[in-house]
């Protein structure tokens, strides 16, 4: 009856994809339902049902600390070894829970002590079965989802999850603001309590149906004496990189959860905003959101999910020290055009952390350890998370009797003139610390090691690169010809956090023009302007020698393997865009001064990703990359038969982190005389 629940050997290539499918739609319906059950409205009903500062640090805390409890869930997995039934069977008990949290003010008298603490000790038994769920569910993830889509897919499936929850958030907002107005106030708090019980039942429940239909690819038999339970949670903590990740960690959640939390709180009762105000700001992030998760996602994808988080949080920094001028002490003409701004920012910020924050940890567990690895990352992301709403509700209550105010005095013979330039109060305290402690994570984060890691800067040049591409071919336009030539190298002058709020502004000038440009290009040669504009790309980089001997094959990877994404946008002649981008940026990348096995290796390994990531026949592509690299030696003065030798490298280089399979087509494109002997040679090549 229950074989659904049970693992499988072996998954086929159907199945992962209907197992990505369903994973996604879980991903849109939990999401929905988190939107009605947290935020605004969660704090809105807590404050009806009788809630202080210290009781909303509390309830933004459980979900966290409540944790602590996946380090017993990995025994309880690796004995079982069952993930599917226990994530299913767990989460089917949290989503249970928001029965008797929505009939609180049936069953009690509110506001009351009473019925804020039971509120707090059924989101706490909630608390503990989604931490279990949590940890068998990363393990299950880690084991389905491919490696090489990690970045792009849950970029995807949280832009349909955010979308999802913007839609169910509006509307629960707009009834709760209905039903307020159209009631007795004694019966306002009864419109939350409808809201979560319709969440509970149509979205709740169906998010578990959801996560019973994917399926769960065996845990991998344990063979030999095996580690104990505290051997296996000591092993992230001996692995120095990982230890710094989880060190960081910890401080970036205490640091955003020591603000965060109360930005609602804010708007409802010291800014006197209703609901649907605070919904709506939250659905303008939320849109935000979306849009920039499809930049973030490929970025980190080409790049690293490290430098995206880097930018991700020096946004989210920005953003969280301009809550402290949304008053002045009071609110003033500025108070809403701020908060809109402010939340726009938050949005994509939080596209570029909410993500990396999973995937990095994803990304440097071990195979075959990541129950483990990834428990403790999560254990230490949620005590930090725990802790910093628990701290910031008992510093708000300090805070709340203090003030810290700046003026400006103007003083002549005639007259005195005071101008108020900056009053700190109550959480504006919160916010001004928790800047200042976010800053210290940023140097923490920059110790990590991630493969593929490039400055941040090289992302900043990809938000800042695409109004100059776009500006080019109208340069004739007074207008455009500025932009074409605006010197925005100027950016990386600017404090962190305000050169990435000016790049994704940049960003999105750039995408609302990409129309028009290219309509203006239409009928030109595609792949003769895009082969120019590569080369420019890479002879501007490789004006600094230093990151040219850094980071010269990742850019030309990168480069090579962006440029063959260009199939996604318009039709062309894949022999000669192959052909003029890998012998454009070769060309370049020998101009400025880059070694020639560097060049070649980032060229040969940018074409093998390009051509998986856009679905061209692998096996086609790499001929022609070997067909331009014998042309293109005699330029770069290395000999015909050493050129092959190490695009051959390349290729297969690129190719065996992409599975058997691509490692057979690019073999059988290489000429056997060009093949490394041994895979040991290779190694010792690279």
């Amino acid at each position: 009856m229950f074989r659904f629940l049970r693992p499988k050997p072996t998954l086929t290539e159907d199945e992962i994809k209907s197992g990505l499918r369903w994973v996604t739609i879980e991903g849109a319906v939990s999401m929905g339902f988190f939107s009605i059950t947290t935020s605004g409205i969660l704090v809105a009903y807590a404050l009806a049902l009788g809630a202080e500062n210290f009781h909303i640090g509390i309830l933004a805390a459980i979900p966290f600390i409540m944790q602590v409890i996946q380090i017993p869930a990995i025994w309880l997995i690796e004995s079982v070894r069952r993930r599917k039934i226990i994530s299913v069977l767990s989460w089917f008990v949290a989503q249970l829970c928001w029965f008797p949290i929505a009939l609180i003010p049936f069953l009690l008298p509110i506001p009351g002590k009473a019925a804020i603490t039971l509120l707090i000790a059924i989101m706490a038994f909630r608390g503990i079965m989604s931490a279990i769920c949590n940890a068998s569910w990363n393990s299950w993830q880690r084991d389905l989802i491919p490696q090489n889509i990690l970045g792009r897919f849950f970029s995807r499936r949280m832009a349909y999850a955010t979308a999802f929850a913007a839609v169910f958030s509006v509307g629960s907002a707009i009834f709760i603001d209905y039903w307020r107005n159209s009631s007795l106030p004694d019966d306002s708090v009864f419109g939350y309590s409808y809201a979560i019980l319709f969440g509970a039942l149509f979205l709740g429940l169906a998010s578990v149906l959801f996560m019973s239909l994917i399926p769960e690819p065996l845990m991998q038999p344990l063979t030999g004496p095996q580690p104990s339970i505290r051997e296996r949670l000591s092993a992230p903590l001996r692995d120095s990189n990982f230890r710094k990740l989880l060190r960081f960690l910890f401080y970036w959640s205490f640091a955003s959860n020591l603000a965060i939390p109360f930005f609602a709180a804010h708007m409802l009762q010291t800014l006197g905003m209703p609901v649907v105000w605070v919904i709506g700001l939250s659905i303008l992030s939320q849109i935000f959101n979306i849009l920039f998760l499809r930049v973030w996602g490929p970025l980190a994808d080409r790049f690293s999910n490290k430098v995206v988080l880097s930018i991700g949080i020096s946004l989210y920094l920005l953003v969280i020290a301009g809550w402290i001028f949304v008053t002045l002490p009071d609110k003033y003409f500025f108070t809403v055009p701020l908060l809109i701004i402010l939340h726009i920012f938050a949005g994509i910020a939080s596209a570029a952390v909410s993500f990396t924050v999973g995937t990095i940890g994803l990304k440097l567990s071990p195979k075959g350890e990541a129950t483990s690895y990834l428990a403790t990352a999560s254990l230490a992301t949620n005590i930090g998370a725990g802790l910093g709403p628990v701290a910031g509700g008992f510093l708000a209550d300090i805070f709340s009797t203090r003030q810290l105010n700046f003026t400006l005095t103007w003083i002549d013979p005639s007259s005195t003139f005071n101008l108020p330039f900056l009053s700190i109060t109550g959480r504006d305290f919160l916010f001004g610390i928790a800047f200042f402690l976010g800053i210290l994570t940023l140097g923490m984060l920059a110790t990590i090691r991630e493969e593929g890691d490039v400055g941040r800067e090289v992302i900043l040049e990809s938000l800042y690169e695409p109004i100059k591409d776009i500006s080019r071919p109208m340069s004739t336009v007074p207008g455009f010809s500025f932009l074409a030539n605006f010197p925005f190298g100027f950016f990386r002058r600017v404090p962190p956090g305000l050169d990435v709020a000016l790049g994704v502004t940049i960003y999105q000038i750039a995408e609302m023009a990409k129309a028009t440009a290219l309509a203006a290009t239409r009928g030109r040669n595609i792949t003769q302007r895009m082969a120019s504009d590569l080369g420019k790309n890479i002879t501007r980089h490789g004006r600094s020698r230093k990151k040219i001997r850094e980071h010269g094959k990742e850019i030309v990877q990168h480069t090579v393997r962006g440029a063959m994404h260009v199939v996604d946008e318009k039709p062309v002649n894949m022999d000669k865009l192959i052909e003029q981008v890998v012998e454009g940026v070769i060309t370049a990348s020998s101009e400025a001064g880059m070694d020639s096995r560097d060049s070649l290796l980032g060229a040969t390994q940018g074409v093998v990703q390009g051509a998986v990531e856009t679905g061209i026949d692998v096996t086609e592509a790499v001929k022609i990359t070997l067909k331009t690299v014998k042309k293109a030696s005699g330029g770069m003065g290395v000999p015909e038969n050493e050129a092959l030798s190490i695009a051959a490298e390349g290729v297969i280089l690129a190719a065996e982190p992409l599975g058997s399979e691509v490692v057979a087509e690019v073999v059988d494109a290489v000429p056997e005389e060009n093949l490394p002997l041994a895979p040991d040679e290779v190694d010792e090549k690279s």
